[in-house]
């Protein structure tokens, strides 16, 4: 395994410092709740063999539609949010260019044959994007924070924005430490142009090895003078997303995970329903459900999770957006809703 795509866990000032953070307790980050990676009567052996004999609608049987925008000519009034599959995303506010959790690689695992993505959802890379202002990371899985993307992006990136201790794996990598903002929870940075970004819970772990939750994982929230956006990382359903919403809703736009998801582990991923009912405790006025349509990391077919969100959304009253890899959202003006998945 290249010890260098791994990464490296927090060690020596920073150590002592992320040990200070009262989420870090008997020697690793802890959520909010108990939270096993799995439940106690799992059987890792029936596991293993369903994973193994995974069904051939876990991936898409044609090549992905997808929408090719010129990420470095947008303009518009509003925020425009521009999803890649999975949970990579682009965010234009004004002159202001975000982009959310990269993976452009072509996989999300350590080895480049594992976890590959799908045809037609990989059609943007570095290349294609302006110089990015503020580069937010969530956490360290390899879905999320994917070496080679990383580095492609290392020499146009402002600003690195990320969980406590994920600057390991960055400085580790070649990034300037004096560019990173890690943050614990509840912790408030403030951007250009009158945008503040907060760290904030999520149920979930980290780890790109055998130790787990050396780093911490989270969500944020990103506050423009006229709109709020929930960037919801990776979390299972628990009572953050109520007091999220208490504290920082309504949101504008709410981009939770729906996807990768099983009986298995219900308290590190939702369950679509979960997701809908996480954007209402937010007080989200629209769902853009990510994590979804590009790897396959779990057992259920490859649409499951779009068509179970926008069927309990709909039952639920919530206004969702489905864009294809690459169409633009325009909070206020554009939210595509088409049934693009069924191919």
């Amino acid at each position: 395994m290249p010890l260098k795509i791994t990464g490296k866990n927090p060690s020596g000032d920073l150590l002592k410092k992320i040990q200070q953070s009262p989420r870090y307790l008997n020697g690793g980050f802890q959520n909010l709740s108990d939270t096993p990676m799995m439940l106690q009567d799992t059987s890792y052996f029936d596991l293993i063999k369903k994973t193994m004999r995974k069904n051939r609608d876990v991936k898409p049987p044609v090549r992905l539609p997808s929408v090719i925008t010129n990420l470095t000519q947008i303009t518009a009034d509003s925020p425009v949010v521009i999803w890649f599959g999975h949970s990579s995303y682009f965010i234009k506010i004004n002159d202001t260019s975000i982009l959310v959790d990269p993976v452009f690689s072509g996989n999300a695992a350590p080895v480049s044959f594992l976890v590959k993505a799908f045809a037609g959802s990989d059609v943007y890379g570095a290349a294609d994007f302006p110089p990015i202002d503020y580069l937010i990371l969530t956490h360290d899985h390899y879905d999320h924070l994917d070496y080679k993307t990383l580095l492609q992006f290392q020499s146009r990136v402002a600003c690195v924005c990320c969980s406590l201790g994920v600057s390991s794996h960055l400085a580790y990598w070649g990034f300037d430490p004096a560019i990173i903002r890690e943050m614990d929870w509840w912790q408030t940075v403030a951007l250009k142009n009158d945008l503040t970004l907060t760290a904030v819970p999520a149920r979930h772990f980290s780890g790109r090895g055998l130790q787990r939750c050396k780093t911490l994982w989270s969500s944020f929230v990103l506050k423009t003078p006229s709109h709020q956006l929930y960037l919801g990382g990776d979390s299972g359903y628990d009572t953050h997303f109520r007091e999220i919403g208490e504290k920082f809703g309504p949101f504008s736009l709410a981009l939770l995970e729906s996807g990768q998801y099983n009986e298995a582990w219900p308290l590190i991923h939702m369950m679509p329903e979960q997701t809908v009912q996480a954007a209402i405790d937010l007080q989200a006025e629209v769902l853009l459900p990510v994590h979804w349509g590009k790897f396959s990391l779990a057992l259920h077919p490859w649409n499951e999770p779009i068509e179970r969100v926008t069927k309990a959304a709909e039952l639920r009253q919530l206004t969702i957006t489905t864009p294809l890899i690459g169409e633009p959202v325009i909070l206020d003006q554009e939210l595509p809703r088409k049934n693009w998945w069924k191919l």
